[in-house]
């Protein structure tokens, strides 16, 4: 597909704005998805290309919470692996395996992760403990997350936070340094599926992937200096907007109802 150069514009500012909010509390998929999808861009494209971007600004995210040493490759390096291979199992699934039930149940439970994220005493910069082995975790939480990043995606941030959190008690910086690492690695098993079935329009995603990386860097800086007091109110608002969408465009008829 071409566009014209002011929709590529303004499609780099939704990934600039998307790669700043990922980086700290995930969600982005709400602002670039439905901008892609305004391009008149086919839903099978749009899914393809936005993996694209979006893994420029994980990858982005993740460098820099390396370079801080944020990241524990000796006990995260199993999760990696797992997410891997569930991602991309998820990406071959979803293309024979009806996701409308698990599109109804998912509203609920972003609600359910964000009365966690706000009532938790868990959720704060102080480490608690470990109720996993780095294996567990690994197989619970890094192959099923990532099969459900492959198969679905949007709230993938927020379940691998929760899983940090309260699984290996993480603390909310140290969490979210590694939930961006995770969404890294099935970004890229998925990118990896979706290119060798021709559904990226590079152009488009190479441009939206500039405006990912340098907002997810500036996102990621902010998590640094404010830590908690910025993740746990940004988590639990992106929590309750998709939370909102997914039920607008779920349960019209109680939209219907209430009108």
């Amino acid at each position: 597909m071409e566009l014209e150069l002011l929709t590529l514009v303004a499609l780099f500012g939704v990934a600039l704005i998307a790669g700043f909010i990922d980086a700290i509390a995930g969600g982005g998929g709400l602002l670039t998805v439905p901008a892609l999808l305004a391009t008149g861009m086919p839903p099978a494209l749009v899914l393809g290309t936005n993996k694209l971007q979006s893994s420029f600004g994980s990858f982005s995210a993740t460098w820099f919470y390396a370079r801080k040493g944020l990241l524990e490759w000796a006990i995260i390096w199993p999760a990696v692996i797992c997410t891997f291979i569930g991602a991309a199992i998820g990406t071959l699934a979803v293309q024979t395996i009806d996701a409308a039930i698990l599109e109804r149940l998912l509203p609920f439970l972003l609600m359910a992760f964000a009365c966690y994220f706000y009532f938790s005493p868990r959720v704060s910069d102080a480490e608690s403990q470990r109720r996993l082995t780095p294996m567990a975790f690994a197989l619970l939480v890094g192959g099923g997350v990532g099969f459900y990043d492959g198969f679905f995606g949007p709230g993938t941030g927020s379940f691998f936070a929760i899983g940090f959190v309260a699984l290996a008690g993480f603390g909310m910086a140290r969490a979210t340094a590694h939930t961006k690492l995770l969404n890294f690695t099935s970004n890229i098993a998925s990118l990896l599926f979706f290119t060798l079935g021709g559904k990226v329009v590079w152009s488009v995603g190479l441009c939206m992937a500039l405006g990912q990386f340098i907002g997810a860097r500036m996102g990621s800086k902010l998590v640094l200096k404010k830590g908690v007091k910025l993740i746990k109110p940004l988590l639990v608002t992106v929590s309750l907007v998709m939370s909102a969408k997914l039920v607008w465009s779920q349960y019209p008829e109680l939209f219907a109802w209430l009108g």
